[in-house]
């Protein structure tokens, strides 16, 4: 399909630079496709009431690292021009796949000390080499330090990776830290938070347990490659940078168990949505599953394990705004995202939620 027919017009200041607080009380647009094409305005808070007893929500409990990091280059024993990198896969102990700027100035063998500023006890100390270089500023860095020091190196230097639609408005601090990561966030390695999971409270956890609602967690660790723009004219010509995931046995199993005995799978999350659909089968089984997964859901796309989707407002000619399309119907989301807009909905990583039915 044309990338332009997922373009649409949204307004600055619907662009949501802080979360709402608490965090369930942000606004929730329910888009059920099956019964006319219905929206509903309503909250984070109200979702128990759109489930039944039975009904699996799943998780993704990545948890984002401050994976920004800001260096200096060194070639052939000359110093230093100012990098930064933005760490999106890790591909070894002690390498990681990043998206480097000014990407067109590093090349092979490049010398890089990040963390040069004078704040961290591992002044020095984290230095990495330009192993490979990619498309599209990408290089595959090797890190002088390895494993959990290499991890504890990247957390003492590094910075919260905010989406650059709010990081062009205002500079990351220290509520980031809380505000970008979810209450279940366990499994380190993400670099963009899943951010339909930041509505949930402990509140909203009791309310759904009072109602009978399963909760299950997958683990698919976000990289940068979520904020690149489509640059294809055609979505038969973009293509998805991979990132790396988990199913566990026993979830698949539990979720199997769920949809046996006539419950719903509903995913929190495009992460989560796009890792389930990686790991089922033609006939909608889901398997015990890990490893890179670079789905690439579109319209036409038939859905294979999950029923509902709870996800934030994407960007337009995004591949998350063609996963949605694909998910409830093109028509009915470019409706639901026009009536966001003329109704006030805050959009993004920090912004509100939609729920959504998956199309017949």
């Amino acid at each position: 399909m044309r990338v332009d027919l997922f373009d649409f017009d949204l307004p600055d200041e619907r662009i949501a630079l802080r979360p709402a607080e608490p965090r369930d009380s942000a606004r929730l647009l329910v888009v059920d496709s099956n019964a006319g094409n219905t929206l509903s305005d309503h909250h984070v808070g109200e979702l128990p009431s759109f489930l039944r007893a039975g009904d699996a929500l799943v998780f993704n409990d990545t948890k984002v690292i401050p994976a920004q990091l800001e260096g200096v280059r060194h070639r052939d024993g000359a110093g230093g021009q100012q990098v930064s990198a933005t760490l999106h896969m890790r591909v070894g102990p002690s390498r990681w796949k990043a998206f480097a700027k000014p990407g067109k100035r590093i090349k092979e063998g490049d010398r890089i000390a990040f963390g040069h500023s004078g704040e961290s006890c591992f002044l020095g100390s984290l230095d990495a080499t330009v192993e490979e270089k990619g498309e599209a500023g990408e290089v595959t860095l090797a890190f002088d330090l390895s494993g959990p020091a290499l991890d504890e190196a990247i957390a003492a230097v590094g910075h919260i990776p905010l989406p650059p639609y709010i990081a062009a408005k205002r500079p990351e601090d220290d509520r980031d830290r809380a505000d970008y990561q979810t209450i279940y966030a366990r499994e380190e390695g993400a670099v963009a938070a899943p951010t339909a999971g930041l509505h949930f409270t402990p509140a909203l956890f009791e309310a759904l347990d009072k109602a009978g609602i399963e909760r299950h967690f997958v683990t698919l660790h976000v990289g940068a490659g979520t904020f690149l723009p489509v640059k294809a004219d055609d979505t038969a010509d973009h293509r998805m940078h991979l990132e790396s995931g988990t199913v566990s046995a026993e979830t698949a199993a539990r979720l199997n168990a769920v949809k046996a005995r006539g419950g719903r799978i509903v995913c929190v999350g495009t992460t989560s949505l796009r890792l389930i659909e990686s790991a089922a089968g033609e006939s909608g089984e889901i398997r015990g599953w890990s490893g890179a997964t670079g789905i690439f859901i579109t319209p036409g796309y038939r859905f294979k394990a999950v029923d509902m989707l709870m996800t934030n407002f994407h960007l337009p000619r995004s591949t998350l705004f063609m996963l949605v399309s694909a998910f409830s119907g093109f028509e009915t989301m470019h409706a639901a995202y026009k009536h966001a807009i003329s109704t006030g909905y805050r959009f993004y990583s920090y912004g509100d939620a939609s729920l959504l039915f998956r199309k017949d």
